[in-house]
């Protein structure tokens, strides 16, 4: 399948055969403005998704809604969002701020998947610790288009934030963030090599981290505050 922005007769066939697993809808929210290339290359992957998607009672089972700067700014300060182009699932718990392309399209793919199927796919260990987590947790995935380790470190703190939604505690936003579209992110963190892992703004993981070690980091960092949307979404 090719993650690419040329949507070529093949490339649409192997996502048409990725997102045959989805079961439920799902549905993405794209922060975007006028003049902005990476905003509309960001609605033509969505577009193109919806298109390729399951079709269940004359519905796609995935789905996306545009909010423009300026115009729908109400939903720009309700989700907390800053930066455009941005994709949000899950309701705001799972971010991409910067165009989901490049090799990050996989892991975005799959996380629609797996949100539709219900399933995280994590271990039981995991899912187990997160219902003790306590506290309120920003994942940031620093991230490069050309790395191919970068989706796997972004499926993993997505499934991390899906699960602690399904299990009633939605404590946890993860924040796949684009370095080259937000360099202010990435020097922030100093970031030399992707993918780069951010806890409540302190890199704790270069690489994709064993899912027992981003548990056991969750337990050591400190929280950003009470479990409320309010406090959760703000960008440490």
């Amino acid at each position: 399948m090719a993650f690419g922005m040329e949507w070529d007769a093949q490339a649409r066939a192997g996502l048409r055969e990725a997102l045959a697993d989805m079961k439920r809808p799902v549905k993405a929210l794209a922060f975007v403005e006028e003049g902005c290339e990476l905003c509309d290359a960001t609605v033509e992957i969505l577009k193109v998704m919806k298109e390729e998607s399951p079709v269940v009672d004359g519905k796609h089972l995935f789905d996306y809604e545009v909010y423009w700067r300026g115009k729908d700014d109400e939903m720009f300060d309700k989700y907390k969002v800053d930066r455009v182009p941005s994709v949000l699932l899950l309701d705001g718990y799972i971010r991409y701020t910067g165009i989901p392309g490049g090799e990050e399209i996989k892991g975005f793919v799959e996380t629609v998947i797996r949100i539709s199927e219900g399933e995280s796919g994590l271990e039981q260990s995991t899912k187990e610790g997160l219902r003790k987590l306590e506290g309120c947790y920003y994942i940031e995935n620093v991230v490069t288009p050309q790395c191919p380790y970068c989706p796997y470190a972004a499926l993993l703190i997505n499934m991390f934030a899906f699960e602690a939604v399904k299990q009633g505690k939605p404590c946890i936003v993860a924040d796949t963030v684009e370095a080259y579209e937000n360099e202010d992110i990435a020097n922030k963190y100093n970031v030399m090599s992707v993918p780069a892992i951010a806890i409540n703004g302190s890199v704790e993981f270069i690489g994709v981290p064993y899912e027992d070690d981003l548990l056991a980091k969750l337990f050591e960092v400190p929280s950003k505050g009470p479990c409320e949307r309010e406090v959760c979404f703000v960008r440490p």
